[in-house]
């Protein structure tokens, strides 16, 4: 089966239209210009043949034939005079000689054909027989292949104009679309500027009558659709808010109680609790940055200095890294300037030198580099840790996941909140396992224009 056609574009389908429209315009011009000067050239050609018939048969003095050519009969459509004998049996004389045709046997018009070609077709008037019977026979040709020819041609020509406005029709309408759907494309640009935090609806004061509904229809589902993550984004925000309470105060709790809990198995059951509630503590913090993410995004107020932003992350997670026995360096070669909230980049590092610290081995080593590759600002963070199974690099960034074999006290989404503060800023991560051996490579492309 041929695959279906289907034209996509509007302009595309107008012009091929348009150009449809053109044709059977110009075939009815062809065929209606065929047909009336059809009539007119047949209805004053065939008066002149009676004329001239009926002149030279009234005259018994009439002046000798002039020979005519080929040429001047199939070309210029000169008439052949035939004079016959009053019984019709003897040709009298002749003004082209090489045309055999007989005396015709009814006076009037008639046609007939002495070939299979279009010259071989013919127009003939017979004269009525004279008074007398020793009265001569006037036959007047016409070759009926010029008649035709010449209306073909006055055909064409009445149709000529309509060729002529084709290309500047077309160009008129390709100038007439593009200017129509400038607005489209401005509605285009609007609705994909438009962000789930966003208040302002996609304007619709210079949007076409034809696509106001579905402008409407977009901005209605968009208002459904940020209510619906406004509650999301409450609830969560309320749930964690109020968790946080009473975490703080069980944590309190734990910390009056580690001076007091003997040794043994109490001791054991107590750091497993005592973990539990760290994690919870984790989780809840996780769930309060990824709520606020999910609303409106910060205004920027500036160029961020990378650099002095890294040494700061690196700073804050040095007592997570203490106590791991983790060896945490930071090698700057260059100081790019990012515009951007300084929050949502603090949640990419955080994020990432969190993660690389928790997965290293006890007495592992974490490296955060400032570098550059091909020109363009990069943040490395490379742990010796387990990396990650090729099978799952894809879906390390969706929320909850967890690696297999992943360490107790991660959430599932440090990586999560990471990307979604990376891509509104016009960063990019790429995690890879290593080549240079175990662990694992997150790689921070910075905005070209730092």
């Amino acid at each position: 089966m041929l695959p279906s056609f289907r034209l996509r574009s509007l302009r595309s389908r107008l012009l091929l239209w348009l150009v449809a429209l053109y044709v059977v315009a110009i075939a009815a011009t062809v065929w209606f210009s065929y047909g009336a000067y059809g009539r007119l050239v047949n209805s004053f050609m065939d008066d002149q043949m009676r004329l001239v018939a009926e002149s030279r048969a009234t005259h018994h003095r009439a002046p000798p034939l002039q020979p005519v050519t080929s040429d001047d009969v199939l070309r210029r459509g000169t008439f052949v005079v035939q004079v016959w004998s009053g019984d019709g049996r003897t040709l009298l004389g002749t003004s082209w000689p090489d045309l055999a045709i007989p005396l015709q046997s009814d006076a009037g018009f008639s046609d007939l054909r002495t070939g299979p070609r279009n010259e071989d077709a013919w127009r003939v008037f017979t004269a009525e027989p004279g008074a007398l019977a020793d009265m001569p026979r006037v036959q007047v040709v016409q070759n009926d292949g010029f008649r035709r020819n010449r209306i073909v041609r006055r055909a064409l020509l009445e149709s000529l104009p309509i060729f002529l406005m084709l290309p500047v029709t077309l160009l008129l309408l390709l100038f007439i679309v593009a200017a129509a759907s400038r607005s489209l494309r401005v509605v285009a640009r609007d609705v994909a500027a438009q962000q789930v935090g966003d208040t302002a609806e996609v304007a619709t004061a210079r949007v076409p009558e034809e696509i106001a509904p579905l402008v409407g229809a977009f901005n209605s589902v968009l208002g459904r659709l940020r209510s619906a993550l406004s509650t999301q984004r409450r609830f969560m925000q309320d749930a964690a808010h109020e968790l946080r309470t009473p975490m703080a105060a069980i944590r309190l709790q734990i910390e009056n109680l580690r001076g007091h809990v003997p040794a043994g198995d109490a001791a054991e059951r107590f750091a497993q609790l005592e973990g539990g509630v760290e994690r919870a503590q984790h989780l809840i913090e996780q769930l309060l940055r990824l709520s606020r993410q999910e609303g409106p995004p910060p205004v920027a107020r500036g160029p961020v200095d990378v650099a002095a932003l890294l040494r700061d992350s690196v700073g804050q997670l040095m007592v997570l890294a203490d106590q791991r026995n983790i060896d945490v360096g930071f090698e700057g070669r260059v100081a790019p300037l990012v515009s951007a909230p300084p929050s949502e980049l603090r949640s990419v590092f955080d994020n990432l030198i969190d993660n690389a610290v928790r997965y290293a081995p006890e007495g592992g080593v974490v490296d955060v580099r400032l570098h550059m590759i091909d020109g363009h600002p990069v943040v490395d963070v490379l742990d010796d840790g387990p990396g990650i199974p090729p099978e799952q690099l894809d879906r390390v960034f969706d929320r909850f996941f967890r690696i297999t074999g992943a360490p107790a006290g991660g959430s599932g989404l440090g990586l999560a909140i990471a990307r979604t503060a990376a891509l509104r800023n016009g960063l990019r991560i790429v995690l890879a396992n290593r080549a240079d051996g175990p662990g694992l490579l997150a790689r921070v492309y910075l905005p070209a224009s730092s």
